[in-house]
């Protein structure tokens, strides 16, 4: 019998560590969100650049909250990250909701008539105001969902008629003027803190938490996953599409109506035709840029989040630079393209191509160092 190979080093220095560190590497970059992360981290060493002390955070002495740029980039992604993460869920079953500006707009609407005409103050009445704005846009994506599910609609056809009425029943509900309230509980919901903390960017990430374990811990992030991949694959394994659509457009839609409340409890006042406006754009390539296929399946909470922060950054990167107005859209563009190329599968696949032609290959062991002594 032969004697026994000794067992490999487990030590430190064997090859395991290395190997195990490649690994955990090659698991992060391979993320579809990486190089979100990645442009986050390069807009921030910009501003770092031109001022040392941008990401200084300092303590207000007289009422203790936070304050900084950093602080203004999580309250202002707090809208972005709401509409996001309801459009992840429409976007990972094959559909579209272009209809959440105009949700917003109702949403605000319907907050800032019903604080307007009660004349109340108390923390009653702006609860009444908020539930009975969220009761709208559920209303709203109910129907998104039923002309989708039920009738068969085109989800980009039946979003983009909503996101037209939307917008003129808000101008209904408001006569056609801008309208403000005055109400300090509500506008706590946007401008207060918690811990020093923007409520509104805590109130944000708890309702991130809580979709995020709805769809993680139960059965529905796969059910929508299989929506998105193969329809008639799910129908055929016991999946409902019919209710679970309607599910993820009213989430959608409150998710929007949530967004409104924040964006116009800031200023206490809703502007009808700029409310939400362009928020559709936003929260699609918040979605997109945080690695989510617009050909619906997979998705991604977490890669919606940082695309969330990603488009706030930018937004406050482009006027800290003082970039003029008209070449906003311009810049936006650019970095937003660039992203989509880092994540392209053909483009990953044309680096790897690269790599590997780089690469020595291992030299072919002759015959004689094959043979055994």
């Amino acid at each position: 019998m032969s004697a026994a190979s000794p067992a490999p080093a487990s030590g430190p220095g064997s090859a395991s560590g290395p190997s195990s560190a490649r690994r955990i590497v090659g698991a992060v970059i391979h993320q579809p969100y990486i190089w979100a992360i990645v442009a986050l981290l390069l807009l921030l060493i910009i501003n770092l650049v031109k001022d040392p002390s941008y990401l200084g955070v300092s303590v207000n002495a007289t009422t203790g909250n936070l304050s900084g740029n950093v602080i203004d980039i999580l309250r202002a992604s707090a809208p972005i990250m709401m509409i996001a993460i309801g459009m992840t869920l429409v976007i990972a079953t094959r559909g579209i909701d272009l209809s959440v500006g105009s949700v917003m707009a109702v949403s605000g609407a319907v907050s800032m008539e019903f604080m307007n005409n009660s004349g109340g103050g108390d923390a009653g009445t702006a609860i009444m105001a908020a539930a009975l704005a969220l009761g709208i846009s559920a209303v709203l994506g109910t129907v998104n969902g039923v002309l989708v599910s039920v009738v068969g609609l085109q989800p980009f056809i039946t979003t983009l008629i909503t996101m037209l009425a939307g917008r003129g029943l808000a101008k209904v509900i408001t006569s056609g003027q801008n309208t403000s309230a005055t109400n300090e509980p509500f506008r706590w919901l946007a401008n207060g803190t918690v811990f020093g903390f923007p409520v509104i960017f805590v109130i944000g990430a708890v309702i991130v938490a809580i979709v995020a374990i709805l769809v993680r811990r139960t059965a529905l992030g796969l059910m929508i996953e299989s929506i998105g991949i193969n329809p008639r694959a799910a129908r055929m394994a016991g999946i409902r599409p019919i209710g679970i659509l309607i599910s993820v457009y009213i989430v959608s839609a409150v998710l929007a109506g949530i967004a409104g409340i924040f964006s116009t409890a800031s200023v206490m006042t809703v502007e009808v035709a700029k409310t939400g406006l362009n928020a559709e754009m936003d929260a699609i390539l918040a979605v997109v840029i945080g690695g989510t296929s617009l050909a619906g399946g997979k998705f991604s909470l977490t890669g919606s989040v940082i695309g969330a922060l990603l488009i706030a950054t930018l937004d406050k990167t482009i006027v800290f630079l003082s970039i003029p107005s008209s070449a906003t859209p311009a810049f936006k563009a650019i970095v937003i393209v660039v992203i989509c190329l880092l994540q392209s599968q053909r483009v990953r696949a044309l680096f790897a191509r690269r790599r590997s032609r780089t690469t020595p290959s291992a030299p072919v062991p002759t015959r004689k160092e094959t043979v055994s002594a």
